[in-house]
C-alpha cells in the first residue's frame, strides 16, 4: 500500500472534496441548468445534493472498512472480485474521469481568454491557457499529496470567501420577485437537470482516494464525505438564490458560462465581476488538481490489479507514470474535442458506476456494519438519477446513445484485450516453473 509521508487530515480531505466539486459545474454550466429548470435550479441542487449525500454514505462506509488509494475501484474489487466485470467498470470510471477533467480545462481555458485584450486571439489562446494548467498541475501532483492538500486549503478559502460574500450580497438585495413560482417551468425540468446539476456534486468521491494517506480512515473518511457534501449544497442553494434574485432567467442564461460573474454587475459593478471571473480560474483550476490526485490513484490500483498497464502504476517523482498518461489524454481530448454533449455522457457513466458499486455494497454489508435502507436507497437514488440524466441527454443529441454505446464498448473491449494480454504473459512463468 503506497502511502504518503505527509498524511492527509480531516479538513485536507474536505478541502480536497470540496475543490473537487465547485468547479466547472457551478462556474461553467449554472446557466445551461438554468436553460432547462430556470429560477428553480435551487430545487435540482438540493436533490442533486441528497442523491450526493447517500451516495457519500455508502462510499464513506465502504472506505472505512476498505481503505485503499483505489477509491471505488477497490470497492468494486471488493464486491464483485477481481475481472472482467469490475475492470469494465474501474475502466468507465477513468473515462469518465478523464473527460471531465478536460472539460474542467476547457472551462479554464475559456475564462482566462476573456482577459486578453485580443479578441481575434481567444479561440486559439484558450487552448494554450488549457494545455497550461494541466501541465502545472501535473507537475504539482508530481511532488506528491502534501502539495496537493496545501494548495486545496488556499484555493478552497478564496473560493468560499468570494462565493459566500456574493451570496450574501446577493441575498441582500434579491428581488422577490424574480424568484416567485410563476417563473418555474414545469415539474419534469427541474429533475430532468440533474444531468448537469449532479456533475456539480460528483467530485465528492476524490475523499476516497485519499485513504491510504489518512491516519484514521475509518473515523475521518465518512465524516469529511458528508461534510464537503453539505457545505457545498448550502453554498449553491445560496448562490442560485443569489443569482436568480437579481437577475432574470433569460439574462443568466444569455451569460451562460459567465452567469456567477453577470450576478455580481448589478451589486459590484465591474469589479465584482472581474474578481468573480477571476475565482471561476481559481475554482476551475483547483478542481483539476483534486482530480488529478484522484485520477492518479485510480490507475494505480486498476494497474496494481491488471486492469491497465503496468505503466500506469510505475513510480515517478511522488507520484505514479499513470499521472503523466493522463495528463497527456486530458491535454488530447481539450484539443480536439467538444465536449459538451460528451460530459453528459460522463455523467451518466459515473452515476452507472455508482448505482453498480451500491448495489456491490449490499453484497458485503456485513462487512461494512452500512444500514441496508441507505445504500439500497443510494443506489435507487442514483439509477433514478442516471435515467433522467439518459432522457435528458437523448432529448439534447440524437446522437448521444451512440456515443454512449461506443463509450461502454470502448471499455469492455480495453479490458477483454489487457486480460488476453495478462493471460499471455502468465503462461510463460507457469511453463518455466514445470
Amino acid at each position: 500500500m503506497h502511502k504518503s509521508k505527509t498524511p492527509i487530515g480531516f479538513w485536507s480531505a474536505v478541502s480536497m472534496g470540496i475543490g473537487a466539486m465547485v468547479g466547472a459545474g457551478i462556474f461553467a454550466l449554472l446557466g445551461e441548468a438554468s436553460a432547462i429548470s430556470g429560477s428553480a435550479v435551487y430545487i435540482s441542487f438540493i436533490i442533486g445534493g441528497i442523491i450526493a449525500l447517500f451516495s457519500g454514505y455508502s462510499l464513506g462506509k465502504l472506505g472505512a472498512r476498505y481503505p485503499s488509494s483505489g477509491g471505488i475501484i477497490e470497492y468494486l474489487s471488493q464486491s464483485y472480485g477481481v475481472g472482467f466485470f469490475t475492470g469494465t467498470m474501474g475502466l468507465m470510471l477513468y473515462f469518465s474521469a478523464i473527460v471531465s477533467l478536460s472539460l474542467v480545462a476547457k472551462a479554464f481555458g475559456n475564462y482566462a481568454a476573456t482577459f486578453v485584450p485580443d479578441n481575434q486571439m481567444s479561440s486559439i489562446i484558450h487552448h494554450f491557457f488549457s494545455v497550461g494548467i494541466i501541465v502545472l498541475f501535473v507537475l504539482i501532483n508530481l511532488k506528491g499529496a502534501k502539495d496537493v492538500a496545501v494548495w486545496e486549503r488556499v484555493t478552497v478559502g478564496i473560493k468560499f470567501v468570494v462565493l459566500t460574500g456574493l451570496s450574501i450580497a446577493g441575498l441582500m438585495f434579491v428581488n422577490s420577485e424574480l424568484l416567485s413560482t410563476n417563473y418555474y417551468p414545469a415539474t419534469g425540468n427541474i429533475f430532468f437537470s440533474l444531468a448537469i446539476t449532479f456533475f456539480a456534486f460528483e467530485g465528492f468521491r476524490v475523499i476516497t482516494n485519499t485513504a491510504e494517506d489518512m491516519p484514521n480512515p475509518s473515523e475521518t473518511l465518512p465524516k469529511a464525505m458528508m461534510t464537503a457534501i453539505l457545505l457545498v449544497m448550502v453554498l449553491y442553494v445560496a448562490i442560485a438564490f443569489a443569482v436568480f434574485g437579481n437577475l432574470p432567467v433569460e439574462k443568466v442564461i444569455a451569460a451562460k458560462d459567465f452567469a456567477l460573474a453577470e450576478a455580481a454587475l448589478p451589486i459590484f459593478g465591474q469589479v465584482g465581476f472581474t474578481v468573480v471571473a477571476i475565482t471561476a480560474l481559481i475554482a476551475t483550476a483547483s478542481a483539476i488538481n483534486a482530480n488529478l490526485y484522484a485520477v492518479t490513484n485510480v490507475t494505480y490500483q486498476l494497474a496494481k490489479e491488471g486492469e491497465l498497464p503496468a505503466q500506469f502504476g510505475k513510480p515517478i517523482a511522488h507520484s505514479r507514470e499513470g499521472l503523466i498518461i493522463s495528463g497527456v489524454l486530458i491535454i488530447i481530448l481539450s484539443l480536439l474535442f467538444d465536449l459538451s454533449e460528451i460530459a453528459a455522457i460522463g455523467s451518466i457513466s459515473i452515476l452507472f458506476v455508482h448505482t453498480v458499486t451500491h448495489l456491490g455494497h449490499l453484497k458485503i454489508i456485513g462487512e461494512t456494519n452500512g444500514s441496508k435502507l441507505l445504500v439500497f436507497s443510494a443506489a435507487l437514488l442514483s439509477l433514478i438519477a442516471m435515467i433522467l440524466a439518459l432522457v435528458y441527454a437523448i432529448r439534447m443529441s440524437d446522437h448521444v446513445v451512440y456515443v454512449l454505446v461506443a463509450f461502454v464498448l470502448t471499455a469492455m473491449i480495453t479490458e477483454f484485450l489487457l486480460q488476453k494480454i495478462a493471460k499471455r504473459e502468465i503462461r510463460p512463468r507457469i511453463a518455466k516453473k514445470g
